[in-house]
């Protein structure tokens, strides 16, 4: 096998540009409500993971501390989050109102764009994918 192919069957290649294209995609689905996909993916997480800690988001999220605190950060000063005190130097982060009212509409432009994404593949597709996926992502 010459190197090119060997590098267009690259299994973290191909996962890497998908993503890339992925991300694009909700990213611009989700642009008018001004969130982004890893945005929503937080706001989701406090909603249906509640009383995690920051700490415990960022691993739930799969986004390093920092871009979590940027995250936040922004969704904090648009009015969608709060961060409240909780034991010793524990913070936990829970939706405003205007926060649960965005997710709300979120979720129905998610599960269209879902439904988008999955309508053209293969019977069985979005399985073998997940499965692949969840393989690969153990440590």
């Amino acid at each position: 096998m010459n190197m090119p192919e060997a590098l267009s069957r690259c299994l973290v290649l191909n996962t890497v540009a998908a993503a890339r294209i992925l991300l694009r995609r909700y990213d611009r689905e989700f642009q008018s409500y001004g969130v982004t996909v890893q945005q929503f993916s937080l706001l989701a997480a406090i909603r249906f993971q509640p009383g995690e800690s920051v700490a415990s988001l960022a691993d739930k999220v799969l986004l390093d501390r920092t871009s979590l605190t940027r995250n936040l950060n922004l969704l904090e000063s648009k009015g969608l989050v709060r961060r409240l005190a909780s034991q010793g130097n524990v913070r936990l982060c829970v939706l405003t109102e205007t926060g649960e009212e965005l997710l709300d509409r979120l979720l129905e432009e998610w599960e269209e764009a879902q439904s988008t994404l999955t309508r053209d593949l293969a019977p069985g597709a979005v399985e073998t994918y997940l499965h692949v996926s969840r393989q690969l992502m153990k440590p």
